[in-house]
């Protein structure tokens, strides 16, 4: 696959034929509806002929809600080793909470694709937040602790997960060893059944990084406890922060760097956002909200409103500014160049794989990319 960045005056049709492909598969690898309107400054993924290389072999782990819809789910999970369904819950007693739409469709599914399914554990309560109550109630009550451990065994068993993934986030600075304990807990007892156990982790650069997000997270001590670990590398550019991007590269390779001094390579995944955000103008802090769009959905809102799509080549990342009825936007996303930017950062640190939050939204030529790039490590493999 070759990446072309599209300039004015050029037609889907001009740029097939200068590649000697075919229009109709651009089209469709790039998701471009007919008319095939392009935007100054789009990336496309374009097929051409090339040498049959030796790949490296990599982990794919991909983040998904049980209401993903039906046609994106079975065209993503031939591109993931693993799917985490997202989530599960638990009271301070230890009960654990089912998603509230049923997820059987999605884990068997995935399992007639050859794509293992992850139990997802986190304490987000009935507001729909993260609570750092309920994380200190579990780690440092061992009945109720048990209690958890015990009933996640048997969903399991009874669902056909593969493994949990424990994503606790705003742990308090107190609870950082007790976490880390639990972790290790979770991880000797469910271990000898054949489940793994992996943990995400606020993107820190340094051990005593300052912050809520950041203080409750050991590496040396998670990357023990865990089978993996996923650098949560995204969120820079967020919701309620200023215009900037998603996950910027340079950014992105500080956490590397840092966490690969703590824990091994061959547990480390990289996380990768699957989104972007429409900030409007002026920004203010404490009022303005980014709202979250697709990648494919960027391309679009630009194509509509003729804006021109720019490249940062610091944060390695897509961006652009349009108007709509009076009110200026700012827009960052990914595409794939900043995808082969970050697949590339994997390669260079021989990182075990990925892990993308989230895949409730398409975008072919990312998992087209992936393909061409590494080898995707299916199930039992």
């Amino acid at each position: 696959m070759q990446i072309y960045v599209v300039k004015e005056g050029d037609t889907i049709d001009r740029i097939a034929a200068a590649f000697g492909a075919n229009v109709e598969e651009i089209a469709y690898d790039n998701q471009i509806a007919e008319p095939y309107r392009l935007a100054v400054g789009q990336a496309l993924l374009i097929p051409v002929e090339g040498k049959i290389r030796e790949k490296r072999s990599v982990y794919v782990n991909g983040y998904a809600y049980p209401y993903i819809r039906e046609e994106v789910l079975l065209e993503t999970l031939p591109y993931l080793t693993n799917l985490s369904v997202f989530s599960y819950g638990f009271t301070k007693d230890g009960d654990l909470i089912s998603p509230q739409v049923d997820d059987s469709r999605m884990i068997g599914e995935a399992w007639n694709q050859g794509t293992a399914p992850i139990l997802v554990l986190t304490p987000i309560d009935q507001t729909g937040m993260f609570n750092n109550y309920l994380i200190s109630e579990i780690v440092h009550n061992m009945t109720a602790q048990q209690n958890l451990i015990d009933q996640i065994l048997l969903m399991m068993q009874e669902k056909g997960f593969v493994g949990i993934d424990l994503d606790f986030e705003y742990i308090l600075p107190q609870d950082r060893v007790a976490y880390a304990d639990f972790v290790t807990n979770v991880r000797t007892q469910v271990a000898p059944e054949g489940y793994s156990v992996s943990v995400a982790l606020a993107p820190k650069t340094s051990a005593m990084q300052k912050g809520l997000l950041y203080e409750g997270k050991d590496y040396k001590l998670l990357g023990a406890a865990a089978d993996s670990v996923l650098l949560m590398t995204y969120e820079w550019g967020y919701t309620y922060g200023p215009p900037m991007a998603v996950a910027p590269i340079n950014k992105v390779r500080e956490v590397v760097e840092y966490a690969i001094t703590e824990i091994p390579t061959e547990k480390i995944d990289l996380g990768i956002p699957n989104y972007g955000y429409d900030w409007t103008l002026p920004f203010v802090q404490g009022s303005s909200r980014a709202r979250t769009i697709g990648n494919v959905e960027a391309v679009q809102i630009a194509i509509e409103n003729d804006a021109v799509i720019q490249f940062d080549e610091i944060a390695m990342s897509p961006f652009f500014h349009y108007e709509k009825n009076g009110v200026e936007h700012e827009v960052w996303f990914e595409d794939v160049r900043s995808m082969r930017e970050k697949f590339q950062l994997i390669t260079e640190y021989g990182l075990r794989g990925m892990g993308y939050w989230q895949v409730m939204k398409l975008f072919r030529a990312n998992w087209l990319l992936l393909a061409d790039t590494f080898d995707i490590v299916r199930a039992g493999g």
